[in-house]
This record gives C-alpha cells, structure tokens and sequence, in this order.
C-alpha cells in the first residue's frame, strides 16, 4: 500500500511538472547578460517566445520552462541589439554603384582609381565618394582641371565624405547651368582667380543632384539589403536613418511587409516639400519595424570642408564663418510645423553659432511641451555658455568616432580655446541626462564596437593619443553602452519597445565573443559579432545554426 501511495505521487509530481513547464521559443543560458536596464543583477540567463523576451533571471530558468531552442553561451556576454542612432543606411547600400574614394591620400589616387573604374565601361555619369582633403598632404581642396582632361563627355560627381561637398567637372558644371556668376545661398561654390574651381558645398549642391541620373528601384533594393546584411554582422538591430524622402520611406515600408526586409528603421523624414506635406497630412507611422514620427533638418554643413556656422571666423581661413543652410526664421517656421502635426525635429548642427541658434529655438517653442525629446544631431561644437541649454527636452546625437576621426585638423579650423567645447560628449551628458550615440555611417565605420571604443577611450585604432583626445569628454562604459542601447530607444520614443533585455519587449539582442564591459580597453576594438538576433531569430551567426 505505501508502494502504492509513493508510485501515485511521483506519477502526480511529474504530471505536475510537465503541466507547470511552459512551451518557449528559445531559452538562452549560462551568459554574461548586459540588459540595459537597472532592474537586472548577475543575469545570465533568459526565455524568448513569439518574438520577445518573456523572463530574464538565473539558470533555474531552464528548468522553468521547455523550449524548442536552448542555447548554452558558455559564458560569452550578451548585449541588446545595438541601435545607430545616427547613419545614412540607403548611402551605404548605394556605395556598391560608386567609385569608393575613402582613404585615399592624395588626390592623384583618387585619379587612378576613377580611371580604373570607367575603364571599358559606358557610364551616363561617373560617381564617387568618401575624399578627404584632411586624409592628404596637401590639404587643400581639390581642382576639376585634370577631371576636365579626362572625362570631357560625361558629368563627374565626387562627393566628400561628410556629403556636404562635391567635386565635379566642367561637363556637370555645364549640364547644371552653374556659371560664374551663380549665387550660392547656404553654401559656396568656390572660385579661385576668377574660375570655378569644381568644389561646390552644402545647398549649391543641389543643383548638380538635379541633373544626375536617378537610381532605380530595383537599383535601391538592392542597396538596402547590402546594407541590412552589413548591419546584422555588426550586431546592428535598428538604425536611425538621417533623413529619407517620401518615395524611399514607403519602399522600405513595402519591403517590410513584403518580408524581404527585417532590420528596423526609425526614418528621418527629409526636409522635402512633397515629404513634408506627406507625412504631416498623413501622421506617423509606427510599427514594429518601421518608425516614422521625426524630421531631418539642416541647419549648417560641415565642419571638415567648412560649412560649419561658428561664431567667429575659421582660425585657418580668415573672415570665413560657414553657413546656414536654411533661415532660422525657416528653422522656427518648420519647427511650430513639426510639433503642431506631432512629429520630433531631429537638427543637424555642427557649428557653436548653428548649436546656439538651434537651442534658442527649440527652448522657445518647447517651452510648454512636456516630453517632446527633440535632438539635435552631431552637436559638435559648443560654446561654454551654451552647454546649460540642453536639458531634459533636447537630445544630443552624437558620433563618437567623428571625435577620433577629426582630432589630426580639428584644432586648426578651431583654435586651441575653442576646440575644448567640440565633441565634449561626457560635458553633453551631464547637461542633458542622455546621449543617443552613432556612427553617421558610410561617413564613418559601420561598426558599433568602435564607436563604443572611441566613446570610452578618446582613442583612433592606432591608441592614439596616448591617455586619448581630450579625455575629459570621455564616457565611462555604462555610458557608451546605454547610449547604443536603451538611450537610443528613448530618443526614438521607443524604449517600452526596444533597448534592453526586459520582458515584454522585442527579442533583439547580440552576442558577443569577448566581453567589452571587462576586458582592457585597447582590446575592445578586436570583439566580434557572434551572433545577432532578431525577434528571436538569428538574422546573422558565427556559430550557430540559421
């Protein structure tokens, strides 16, 4: 009989047992788990089920629950998938129809790589990108006199790295009308001895994008999924795409649902009249892949050719103070217009005096807004008396690797006084409680690794300089983390979605092969993407199975 009793209540037990185990997706355990969020200690393990996290905690765990997936990391850390809050993912996919011209040192490079290219093609336009006039040692900028010799019959158009100038030939000159005698608002087109001297910046640009050939659809589409691959094997999950026109949002749009585009999107809409009146007729749109509720707007170019506005002259070019782009009385106008029709205004502004005019407008108009989380995007030099303008309101985008990248000519375009208020990151921080941090790819490396290395270390890839640039601004690495995680979410109203390990929210993470967080930091640049996963999906691996 008592044979009986203890047969029945074991048979009960593990009856009980299998009834209390809760079928899941996926069970990820034995990890180094970074979750982003407070809440969370000594974590190492969590249960993914329909594409999100459902509980985070310790090994008990898998005991908790039955999963279809269960995956031992053996101790590697895991991370949130990694937010760029700040990049052009369409120009990067494009990059594959261009002469790619980052790197070069010296313009007669670039000269034998364009004639590589054009080689035994035929080319309605020949296309380039990424110099760097700073990168050569002649560091002025270039001339279309040997442009003009080679390609007499076809427009060249060459763009600088940041996208805030070009360099085309007399045939792109003549096709866009531009003469001597063409005014350039918000910009230059540059004269040297009474010529054109084929540089154009900022707003004059325009004209010459007229009369490129556009690319296709299909052209496109294959563009972004280039760069959503190249995004997944950096552990990337959600990009903020710096400004997109209407036609190329709802291409993504229709990708998406669609299912032959996964990677999410928080698309600026460009500063674009068709775009604008679009959106702002039609609302927001917010799904699970696509977030459509911001605009893009320029205020001024671009410190590296500048067209940076500063407040008082270049220091190496005399009574020259770069530009702004659009009015401010433009800027105020647009910004009544974004907040009336519910939408952040995302502004890019490099120089003090364009940071200083931007503050001033936003804190005017935000004034009686509670949580409205506008940004502005770079925030790259800032006046001392202008740094207890941000605040709670007014987001910082910034780009940590521009810091590392513009540390060699920096100081000579500002001056040794004034270049201790540019990328004063830690500086931002403390004013404004967040910092939302990017790359600005293809402008500068894809990859989110080092950007969180550039963030911490002040250093370039060389550990140079020694104790980093202007180290004061540096950011501890809690910091840097959140800010390519759960600040990123928040400055996209999306951190209830996104940005951490939390229950409830979408299964994005990244798992890593060395852990950043611990590791010494001239050895953070060498981690490497495990694996990257997607709504619970893996979207890119290493190691395990697809």
């Amino acid at each position: 009989m008592l044979l009986m009793r203890k047969t029945a209540l074991l048979l009960l037990l593990i009856i009980f047992s299998v009834a209390c185990e809760k079928k899941v997706d996926l069970i990820v355990h034995n990890a180094r788990v970074y979750t982003s969020d407070d809440n969370y200690t000594n974590v190492s393990s969590f249960v993914v089920d329909e594409g999100k996290f459902i509980e985070v905690g310790g090994e008990e765990l898998v005991e908790k629950y039955k999963s279809k997936n269960t995956v031992n990391a053996r101790g590697l850390p895991i991370f949130p998938g990694f937010i760029d809050s700040h990049c052009h993912l369409l120009n990067l996919g494009l990059k594959k129809f261009e002469v790619d011209l980052k790197g070069t040192k010296s313009f007669e490079e670039i000269i034998d790589k364009l004639k590589d290219y054009s080689s035994n093609k035929k080319l309605s336009v020949l296309r380039g990108a990424g110099w760097d006039q700073n990168d050569w040692d002649k560091k002025e900028l270039p001339n279309k006199n040997v442009l003009d010799i080679l390609f007499p019959d076809i427009p060249v158009v060459l763009t600088r790295i940041d996208g805030h100038a070009m360099l085309v030939n007399q045939q792109a000159i003549d096709m866009a009308g531009i003469t001597i005698e063409t005014k350039s608002e918000g910009g230059e087109i540059v004269r040297q001895n009474g010529k054109l001297t084929g540089v154009i910046i900022d707003s004059p640009m325009e004209l010459i994008e007229r009369i490129i050939p556009k690319y296709t659809r299909d052209e496109k589409i294959k563009a972004l999924k280039s760069a959503e691959k190249i995004c997944f094997e950096h552990g990337i999950t959600t990009v903020d795409e710096a400004g997109l026109v209407k036609s190329d949002i709802l291409l993504i749009d229709s990708l998406q649902k669609s299912k032959l585009f996964d990677l999410r999107v928080y698309a600026m809409v460009a500063n674009d009249k068709k775009s604008l009146d679009y959106f702002f007729k039609n609302g927001p749109i917010r799904k699970d892949f696509l977030n459509v509720s911001s605009i893009k707007v320029y205020a001024d170019g671009a410190l590296g050719s500048r067209g940076a506005a500063l407040k008082k002259s270049y220091t190496d070019k005399k009574n020259h103070y770069g530009s702004i782009i659009i009015s401010l009385d433009s800027i105020k106008k647009l910004a009544i217009r974004a907040l009336n029709n519910g939408f952040q205004m995302n502004t890019h502004a490099i120089g003090d005096y364009a940071n200083s005019e931007v503050l001033k407008i936003y804190n005017d108009i935000l004034s009686s807004t509670s949580d409205p989380r506008w940004r502005i995007e770079h925030a790259q030099v800032i006046s001392d008396d202008d740094f207890p303008n941000f605040n709670e309101k007014i987001i910082p985008s910034v780009q940590p690797l521009h810091a590392t990248s513009d540390m060699y000519w920096a100081e000579e375009r500002l001056g040794k006084s004034r270049v201790k208020g540019a990328y004063a990151y830690k500086d931002l921080l403390d004013w404004s409680g967040r910092l939302a941090l990017g790359t600005d790819f293809p402008v500068e490396d894809v990859n989110p690794i080092k950007t969180f290395y550039a963030a911490v270390s002040r250093k370039d890839l060389n550990q140079f300089p020694t104790g980093g640039y202007q180290s004061e601004n540096a950011l501890s690495r809690r910091e840097a983390l959140l800010g390519m995680t759960i600040w990123g979410a928040y400055a996209n109203f999306e951190e209830n979605l996104k940005g951490s390990i939390t229950p409830g929210k979408y299964a994005d993470f990244v798992i890593l092969d060395r852990d950043i967080m611990e590791i010494e930091t001239d050895r953070i640049p060498s981690a490497r993407v495990v694996a990257t996963i997607l709504n619970g999906e893996i979207v890119y691996s290493t190691r395990f199975d697809n």
